[in-house]
């Protein structure tokens, strides 16, 4: 379809206010910052507000102006961008590039998850039972991966059409890995069973959990195989938080066309364990997690679950580099785990900005205890899970400038 001339000089002016932030010298300093950081050689602990949820509360649909659904993704990607650079600046890496995905499929597992919603607006779902019997498990078929070539190129002249001349054009594979089995399991099982399933039926149990393992296994075979992967070494979203930038990727022998999987970061999560054994967080989830971090490059591990009392396991995972702090460990037991051996990425708890008040003097008290009590580590500190900021979009821009402000301080 072709694009509104209206809507074409809308994203066109908005691109070159991008390129304009992106051509900065200040961005070059980014990249150099997070490189070091996650190449081990931290200057000073690394500052990102992801407000994800809350983007509905700092650029309501109502703001955009193209009309068409293709319009409107290109420019909320624009906006959000220059919002970056304007309110929330941070650490964030704005980039002088518009990415053209791959339109890469998968035939899924098989059968789907029966989600209950409730009528409130973002309001948590209740998912109930598909797997009940033993012989559920042969629901789960491995997949098989395919690619719309048409659609990809349509897209991408799409893009060219409108941001040829301001922005460059990337064409972009799959860049983002992630392993989360058990988590999905309790989808398919609910969530009280499958606790059950780990005393009552464990030789069942680990047996799904090997056909899903399996299952990811083909799935990133395929990928690889297929020549679909693209590298994630820049300025991507890694792990639960973080960004990508590393000289230790690609890896040695890769050859500038073939992306393998060794070349790439990766993430898995258990945020369900949080109250499970270690030796059944080993049993139940590590050890299918390694085997699917194993064939990466760089690893990174957790999400909301909190991982100070079980840091001697998760150090086992091959290649690992990211450690997810959640809002819920003892920071000092953390530090001492993960010490300038990997990246401490603490999650501060999001309430601070979902609060019936905004205390700053809190918000900056809070982060120079931790920064006090993560000296020598490799520290950023990464607000995410931000499902509402009160309509107070203040309270993003202020916890983003107090958060820089207080790792200035801890500069080495």
């Amino acid at each position: 379809m072709a694009i509104a001339e209206k809507d074409k000089k809308i994203l066109r002016d908005l691109a070159k206010k991008v390129a304009e932030i992106a051509n900065s010298p200040e961005q070059d300093k980014r990249r150099e910052l997070w490189t070091r950081h996650n190449d081990l050689d931290p200057v000073k602990p690394m500052i990102l507000c992801f407000p994800e949820g809350s983007w509905r509360e700092l650029l309501p649909p109502d703001t955009l102006q193209t009309s068409d659904d293709f319009a409107r993704g290109c420019e909320w990607d624009l906006r959000h961008r220059i919002y970056y650079w304007e309110h929330l600046r941070g650490d964030h890496v704005i980039e002088a590039t518009v990415v053209a995905p791959t339109f890469v499929r998968d035939t899924g597992w098989g059968f789907q998850v029966n989600a209950v919603r409730p009528s409130e607006p973002y309001g948590a779902a209740h998912y109930e039972p598909v797997f009940k019997d033993e012989s559920d498990i042969d629901k789960i078929r491995m997949p098989t991966i395919t690619v719309d070539r048409e659609g990809t190129e349509s897209y991408y002249q799409r893009l060219c059409e409108v941001f040829d001349g301001i922005l460059p054009i990337e064409r972009r594979g799959c860049t983002g890995f992630g392993f989360a089995i058990f988590d999905q399991f309790m989808q398919w099982r609910g969530l009280d069973q499958a606790f059950f399933d780990m005393t009552d039926r464990p030789k069942w149990l680990h047996a799904v959990l090997e056909r899903m393992t399996q299952w990811h296994l083909c799935r990133l075979d395929q990928l690889e195989q297929q020549n679909l992967l693209s590298l994630n070494n820049g300025n991507h979203y890694t792990g639960s938080g973080g960004t990508g930038f590393t000289k230790q990727l690609p890896k040695p022998g890769f050859d500038g066309k073939h992306v393998r999987l060794i070349d790439l970061w990766a993430h898995a999560t258990t945020q369900m364990f949080a109250d499970v054994s270690p030796a059944m967080h080993e049993e139940f989830a590590l050890q299918y997690e390694r085997r699917f971090l194993a064939r990466f490059g760089l690893a990174c591990y957790g999400c909301c679950e909190p991982l100070d009392k079980k840091l001697d396991l998760v150090k086992t995972i091959p290649n690992l580099r990211r450690v997810s702090m959640s809002p819920w460990v003892n920071v000092e037991r953390g530090a001492a785990g993960l010490g300038n051996k990997y990246i401490f990425s603490y999650k501060p708890n999001p309430a601070i900005v979902a609060g019936e008040s905004w205390q700053p003097d809190v918000v900056r008290k809070g982060l120079r205890d931790v920064c006090q009590k993560t000296r020598g580590c490799v520290l950023e500190i990464i607000l995410k899970d931000t499902h509402t900021c009160r309509n107070e979009p203040e309270r993003m821009w202020e916890w983003t400038k107090i958060a820089t402000e207080v790792a200035a301080e801890f500069a080495s």
